[in-house]
């Protein structure tokens, strides 16, 4: 940008690793260079950050993909059009137990236990046992009603024929609380992005059962968001800072950078939490078979572009589990929404290979693949379901309408 004075921003982020972009850019002067003043909030939960930004009290900030979709729809809360001109990175959450469920699930179901990702067929198992000698139902957290996490979380265990709104009791919890609430025995497991199934882990509290990266190869999860009518009060100056942040991510994902970044977010002003902890969330902190690096990745694979078809598929399972109306459209939803035309902008400007293309099939590619609908070929990754399923945007509403929900024990 031009001008001798630096434009104030203050932007909002929750202690995760993949608040990493931020944390990145304003560290190592990427916001400064484009002449942003950034003052980064640690906020409390992602509701506080939700109605921050909805209220002006911040520019903008690191959110939860399907928060800005909810938003924008009036699900939930006030109804703030929102967009979201950058996804801030691909998988990063996962799925973990008390150490004790776990034992207790391989004892029921040690062939759903040797699997990865570890089957919820052996959760299904300690369910039904527990009911029977008439235990207190399980408790499962995830960090909001409106997240990867939920639907990670939901998608898992309905593939086992659980019925997550009436087998287990589900609760939310801010991502710092997970490790400590599983620890103390409130809660029995969790879905929650990096670093906190690691820090259960890590304390002997915790087994991780399931990966994000293990349960769809390459999903989304957090993006950057602001509201509508910021972005069109102030275009030049989200065009410099989705510059900066296209930079950060580039610079967080280098593997010459990952001790810098490793110590950055170890940092208590970022995620506060020891060094090798959040080491071990990048390495998986666990048995998982999985492409080294790929357990959150901010940049590699065309990372960044908001696809309409990540979004698309937010609002799918939405409309699974009667978060929306089915009335809703979900394409112009997604679109009115994710806003790859902005990321396109901000790309061409640093010479960024950009997809020409909104959207993608989710889930086709069984293997690594090369998308040549871009300015220059991108390197894909495999991006396969867990359930085999493929997901296509234009058949949102058919895909989010054809899952069973089988609830244990029978109808």
């Amino acid at each position: 940008m031009s001008g001798d004075r630096p434009i104030d921003l203050r932007l909002g982020f929750i202690p995760l690793v993949d608040c990493a972009p931020l944390a990145a850019a304003k560290e190592i002067g990427l916001f400064a260079a484009e002449g942003l003043n950034v003052t980064l909030s640690r906020e409390a939960s992602w509701a506080n950050v939700r109605d921050k930004v909805q209220a002006g009290l911040l520019d903008g900030a690191h959110m939860l993909g399907p928060m800005t979709l909810a938003a924008s729809l009036g699900v939930g809360g006030e109804r703030v059009p929102m967009i979201a001109p950058l996804a801030l990175n691909l998988n990063g959450s996962a799925i973990t137990v008390s150490t004790s469920l776990a034992r207790e699930m391989r004892v029921l179901d040690p062939e759903a236990m040797a699997a990865r990702p570890r089957a919820a067929r052996a959760l299904a198992r300690a369910i039904q046992a527990r009911r029977e000698r008439g235990d207190r139902p399980l408790t499962f957290a995830t960090v909001f009603p409106f997240s990867m996490h939920n639907y990670e979380l939901r998608w898992w265990m309905a593939e086992a024929g659980l019925d997550p709104d009436r087998d287990v009791r589900l609760t939310i919890t801010p991502p710092p609380r997970m490790s400590a609430r599983l620890k103390s025995g409130e809660i029995d497991g969790f879905c929650v992005g990096a670093p906190w199934n690691a820090v259960a882990v890590s304390e002997g509290s915790g087994e991780i059962l399931a990966h994000a990266s293990e349960l769809w190869r390459a999903g989304p999860d957090k993006v950057l968001g602001v509201t509508a009518d910021w972005a069109a009060r102030n275009p030049d100056v989200l065009r410099a800072l989705l510059r900066a942040l296209l930079r950060a991510q580039a610079w967080a994902d280098a593997p010459e950078n990952r001790d810098a970044l490793v110590e950055l977010l170890a940092r208590a002003e970022y995620v506060d939490t020891p060094a090798e902890v959040i080491r071990l969330s990048f390495d998986g902190a666990s048995d998982a078979a999985q492409t080294p690096g790929d357990h959150v990745v901010f940049n590699r694979y065309a990372a960044g572009f908001p696809w309409l078809s990540h979004a698309g598929w937010f609002l799918a399972h939405m409309l699974r589990w009667g978060q929306i109306d089915p009335s809703v459209d979900i394409p112009a939803a997604a679109r009115g929404v994710y806003r790859p035309d902005l990321y396109r902008a901000a790309a061409n400007e640093i010479g960024a290979p950009v997809p020409l293309v909104d959207e993608k099939l989710e889930g086709a590619h069984a293997a690594p693949w090369t998308m040549d609908e871009a300015c220059a070929p991108i390197p894909m990754p495999a991006d396969t379901f867990f359930d085999g399923r493929v997901f296509d945007l234009a058949q949102a509403r058919r895909y989010g309408a054809s899952f069973d929900i089988g609830r244990l024990g029978g109808a």
